[in-house]
C-alpha cells in the first residue's frame, strides 16, 4: 500500500497533470512535457515522460502544499538558457480566487521591462533554491506582448498573450483552467480538449494585483475585524485557497485564515471585504502562524469552528480533485 508524503520529503509531480503522464498528448508546447520537481528541503527526484519515477512515493499520491504569496516574493524565475529576473507580484482572477500570472521584474535583456508569466509555463518549481524554472527561453519571453501594468490588463491583452504562447484559453469553460484543475496540463495537451469557440470571461471578471489587495479592511457583522495581508495558494492549481487576516487592530500579533467562500462581497473601489460572521467568531478562530504549514488537521479546525455560519458551502467545481485536499464543508446549524 503506498503512504503520503511526509512534511519535509520530497514531492515528483509532473507538469502534465501531477502523475498523469501516461496521456499526454503531442502539441506544439513540447517543452512542457518536462516534470515539475517541487522540492520539500531534503531532497529531490524526477519522473520520466512515460510516468516511472525514482521517488518512494508515486506521483499520482503526492499531496499538494499550501503555501504562502509572501514567501514566494523575489523567488528567481529562469527560462531554459538563462535567468529571466525575480518575482514583484501575482495577479489574481477576481471571479476565481485563481492566480493567473507572476509579475517578473527582468534584468537588460529584456530593458527592465516587467513581464508576465503563467503557471502554464512552469517546468519546474524548487522551493529549496527559491527559483521558477520555465519550459520557455528569454528569447520567447522577450518577444512576448508589452504591457502596462500601471494599467488594468484588458481581456484583450489576455488574448494576444494567449495567442503568443499558443496555450488555450483558461476561461469560458467549466474547470479553474480550461476544462481542467491544473495549468500544467494545459502546456502539454494532457487535458480534456474543449470546443474551439470558448466562452467569453464574465464581464466582471479582473486580474488583481495581490499586492494592491493586500491591506484591504475585513469587514464583519458588527464592524470591522483587521485587514488581508498574505494569502494562501495551493501550489498545484494556484487557486487561493485563503486571504491571511491580520487583527492587530483587536488583538495584537494574531493572525487567521478566510476562505473566499466566507466573504459576502468585496467592494473593490471601498478597499474592504465583507463577511457574514462577527468579531467574536474571528477572535475564536484558530491562530495561524507563517512558520508552520497550513494542515489538513488545522483545516479540520477551521471547518469545526465556522461549522455554524448558515449559507456556507464548499465551491462546486466542474474538475477533478482526486488529488487535491480540500476542506470538508462546516456541517449546518443545528435547527
Amino acid at each position: 500500500m503506498s503512504r503520503r508524503r511526509r512534511r519535509g520529503e520530497a514531492c515528483v509531480l509532473s507538469a502534465a497533470g501531477y502523475g498523469e503522464l501516461d496521456s499526454v498528448a503531442p502539441n506544439t508546447a513540447a517543452e512542457g512535457r518536462e516534470t515539475l520537481v517541487r522540492s520539500r528541503g531534503t531532497e529531490s527526484a524526477c519522473c520520466s515522460a512515460s510516468g516511472a519515477h525514482t521517488d518512494r512515493v508515486p506521483c499520482d499520491e503526492a499531496d499538494p502544499m499550501l503555501r504562502s504569496l509572501k514567501s514566494l516574493e523575489r523567488y528567481t524565475v529562469s527560462a531554459t538558457d538563462g535567468d529571466i529576473g525575480t518575482v514583484a507580484d501575482f495577479l489574481m482572477d477576481d471571479s476565481r480566487w485563481t492566480v493567473r500570472y507572476l509579475v517578473v521584474e527582468t534584468g537588460g535583456f529584456f530593458q527592465g521591462r516587467q513581464v508576465l508569466i503563467t503557471p502554464i509555463a512552469f517546468r519546474e518549481i524548487d522551493f529549496s533554491a527559491e527559483r521558477f524554472r520555465l519550459s520557455l527561453s528569454m528569447q520567447k519571453v522577450k518577444n512576448s506582448p508589452s504591457i502596462n501594468l500601471d494599467l488594468p490588463v484588458s481581456q484583450q491583452h489576455e488574448r494576444d498573450f494567449y495567442g503568443y504562447y499558443g496555450y488555450p484559453y483558461y476561461w469560458g469553460y467549466g474547470g479553474l483552467w480550461g476544462m481542467g484543475g491544473y495549468p500544467g496540463a494545459m502546456a502539454t495537451g494532457n487535458y480534456q480538449r474543449a470546443p474551439d469557440r470558448p466562452g467569453e470571461p464574465p464581464a466582471d471578471r479582473h486580474l488583481r494585483s495581490a499586492k494592491d489587495v493586500e491591506g484591504y479592511h475585513i469587514e464583519g457583522t458588527d464592524g470591522s475585524i483587521g485587514h488581508v495581508k498574505d494569502f494562501v495558494v495551493d501550489d498545484e492549481t494556484w487557486e487561493v485557497r485563503y486571504l491571511v487576516v491580520a487583527t492587530t487592530n483587536w488583538w495584537p500579533g494574531k493572525s487567521v485564515l478566510i476562505a473566499p467562500e466566507w466573504t459576502t462581497r468585496v467592494s473593490w473601489l471601498d478597499r474592504k471585504v465583507y463577511l457574514g460572521m462577527t468579531r467574536e467568531a474571528i477572535k475564536r478562530s484558530p491562530e495561524w502562524s507563517a512558520t508552520y504549514p497550513v494542515e489538513h488537521s488545522y483545516e479540520e479546525q477551521l471547518s469545526l469552528h465556522y461549522g455554524g455560519i448558515p449559507g456556507w458551502s464548499s465551491r462546486d467545481r466542474a474538475f477533478e480533485r482526486s488529488s487535491v485536499r480540500r476542506m470538508e464543508p462546516p456541517l449546518p446549524p443545528a435547527s
